[in-house]
């Protein structure tokens, strides 16, 4: 069988590599993507991501240049206010709240979070009206090959495909990377994240609630009203043992049990969805690049899911290489652009990946003292305005 020719081969089918096909065919380039897990594209379905994606002010420009915008617009939930609450105490209750308001910066919120489920519904759809776009659910890459000239990719269908460029988008345990002969250091926490969405009768204002006690964080972010009733999605994150504890609660106990560590800041939480629970870990590639090979997302890198910065860093990685590649598309995949990718990337994802590692550990804080440290010293950062207003733009990625 002779070789497929294509300009782009993307390996992985989550949302960074559906977005990264649809971004790349648009700019005009032949792309195909392969995922060996056809997407779950309806939330009640086995396999559903329960997991929501808040996308941040620059991703929204990637979006729009894939075509992808105006198809999720209509499904955003606007993130006009970004709460942090301290329920440090003796009591799991609010003793300290600050808010960061995008007001202070633009007349813009600071992002639009929406169910993965439905970003993948989206994505998919928005494929199949691009011409350069050629997406194959449900095969994998069997093997991949590399020379100055290009990269021969093995597929499980049997087929072979020539590209000039290989994008790796295959996930935290990228084959892709593997076969690129690239190391990762990994960290673990022996914590873990459940993910679900629920209804409250108080409604969210378009403010995300990140409330810090122990074992991580309890995040509420704001989602459109399902039914008529105001709705969020959640992550909680705890010690592995306590997550799995929870997870496995009848759905009263844990209820109550939600309700209780969200500070009751909603009022009584109702679980709509079922629980999804996933490892925590910080994970970063010793390269972001090998021969005609560039890696995106988590495949490059890995952060617990604090201050929505997982995906909109994957988002970067595909700006970036998005902007190499219209710039200067006859050097596509050679090693001068990928080159100028690993140098642009690396330094500002590792830089971000510690801040968060950070801010994971001393949510986890369990002793009293320390949890009494951790707010006076948030008390004291948000009293300054230039400091706000630095971190807020920090956690935009906008200098």
């Amino acid at each position: 069988m002779s070789a497929e020719n294509t300009d782009i081969l993307i390996s992985g089918g989550g949302v960074a590599g559906l977005t990264a096909a649809a971004a790349f065919a648009a700019a005009g380039f032949r792309t195909i993507c392969v995922d060996p897990t056809p997407p779950v594209t309806s939330e009640g379905a086995a396999g559903a991501d329960m997991r929501s994606t808040a996308f941040l002010q620059p991703s929204r420009r990637v979006l729009e240049a894939a075509g992808l915008w105006d198809r999720l617009a209509p499904h955003a939930a606007p993130l006009r206010i970004m709460r942090i609450v301290d329920a440090g105490g003796a009591e799991p209750v609010a003793r300290l709240t600050r808010d960061f308001d995008a007001s202070e910066l633009s007349d813009q919120p600071f992002g639009w979070n929406f169910p993965n489920w439905l970003l993948r519904r989206e994505m998919v759809a928005r494929l199949a009206d691009l011409p350069l776009a050629d997406f194959r659910p449900g095969v994998a890459v069997a093997g991949l090959l590399t020379r100055t000239t290009g990269a021969e990719v093995t597929l499980s269908d049997g087929a072979r495909i020539h590209a000039r460029l290989v994008v790796a988008a295959d996930g935290r345990n990228s084959f892709m990377r593997e076969a690129a002969g690239i190391p990762v250091r990994t960290t673990r926490y022996g914590q873990k994240a459940l993910a679900f969405a629920v209804t409250h009768p108080i409604p969210h204002e378009n403010v995300s609630t990140e409330i810090h006690r122990s074992g991580g964080p309890f995040t509420l972010v704001p989602l459109p009203d399902r039914d008529g009733t105001p709705s969020s999605a959640v992550v909680w994150m705890e010690r592995a043992a306590e997550a799995e504890r929870l997870a496995a609660l009848p759905v009263a106990e844990f209820e109550a049990a939600m309700t209780e560590r969200s500070t009751g800041i909603l009022g009584p939480l109702t679980l709509v969805t079922r629980r999804a629970v996933w490892p925590m870990m910080t994970q970063i590639a010793a390269r972001f690049s090998a021969q005609r090979v560039a890696l995106i997302a988590e495949a490059a890198h890995v952060i617990p899911p604090i201050g929505a910065q997982g995906l909109n860093m994957s988002l970067a990685d595909l700006a970036c290489l998005l902007d190499l590649a219209r710039k200067s598309p006859e050097t596509l995949g050679e090693e001068t652009m990928l080159s100028a990718y690993a140098r642009r990337r690396r330094p500002e994802v590792l830089l971000r990946e510690i801040g968060i590692d950070a801010l994971n550990r001393t949510s986890m804080l369990a002793p009293r003292p320390l949890r009494d440290l951790r707010a006076g010293v948030l008390g004291a950062l948000y009293g300054l305005p230039p400091v706000r207003r630095a971190l807020m733009r920090a956690g935009l990625g906008i200098r």
